[in-house]
């Protein structure tokens, strides 16, 4: 990682910020980035480490309302129960994360072609969940049931394959249960701080032993930029899909995987 350009990792930094917290995967996108641009990071801990500037973002953009909820937190059975369906839909991914770290880094990470075909078909599974008329029952998410939540946990996990996108698969599991694309944007917002927490945590750990000074300004510059605009991501995101839906994302899906395809059959 050490001799890779810090104008790569500002770049990465960014598509990391914009993509985090939408349904596209930032993951995917960054890996298919590092691989035509031939960023190559220690043991892929970059791609994972930036994570923590939009952990950051989302803290900072979340602050007061975390605090009322610390506040509340002892005296009130909603906000109980709300922490508590964080929790329950967080440790499906604690758990098959921890159990397949390795398989996920060494195999799943290394294969360009398997993005590209994720990002196409959860794109025409956002355009189709997008277009359902049915009505939402779920509004605010402090009302989600604990069985919706660990549901939705189980379908966080379909994110382990880069390309998925953690933000689009919980978002895609809350709209088929009946929650409002409001509160599925949102719950994701929560789900996102334990679940990119725990994935930050893990990869430190596995790497720590790897990573050197050298890579320090690489990954404080990716994660400077991931900060920054993550920020600005978290503030707009909820508005947008209450007035516009996620049909944008999917053909956003469309085309990145469509076109990263087509250059790694014609280029590799």
């Amino acid at each position: 990682m050490a001799d890779q350009s810090i104008v790569e990792a500002l770049l990465l930094g960014a598509l990391e910020g914009l993509t985090e917290f939408i349904p596209v995967s930032s993951t995917g996108h960054l890996l298919l980035a590092g691989h035509f641009l031939g960023f190559e990071s220690t043991g892929k801990a970059f791609e994972v480490l930036i994570q923590l500037g939009a952990i950051l973002a989302i803290l900072t953009v979340y602050a007061s309302r975390l605090w009322e909820i610390a506040v509340a937190l002892p005296r009130s059975r909603p906000v109980q129960h709300f922490v508590l369906g964080i929790l329950v839909a967080f440790l499906p991914a604690a758990i098959i994360g921890a159990l397949a770290h390795d398989f996920i880094k060494t195999v799943l990470f290394e294969s360009p072609m398997t993005i590209c075909i994720a990002l196409i078909l959860g794109g025409l599974v956002l355009l189709w969940v997008d277009r359902r008329a049915e009505q939402p029952r779920y509004h605010d998410l402090i009302d989600y049931p604990l069985s919706l939540c660990l549901k939705i946990g189980f379908f966080q996990c379909l994110a382990m394959i880069p390309g998925t996108s953690r933000s689009g698969a919980t978002i895609v599991g809350a709209l088929l249960m009946g929650a409002s694309k409001r509160s599925a944007a949102e719950f994701s917002f929560f789900l996102a701080m334990p679940t990119m927490a725990g994935a930050f945590t893990l990869d430190l750990l596995k790497n720590w032993d790897v990573l050197t000074a050298a890579d320090l300004p690489i990954i404080g510059a990716g994660f400077i930029t991931a900060f920054i605009v993550g920020v600005f991501v978290v503030r707009s995101l909820l508005d947008f899909v209450s007035k516009r839906g996620y049909a944008l994302f999917g053909w956003w899906r469309l085309a990145v995987g469509t076109v990263g395809l087509l250059a790694l059959l014609a280029f590799g």
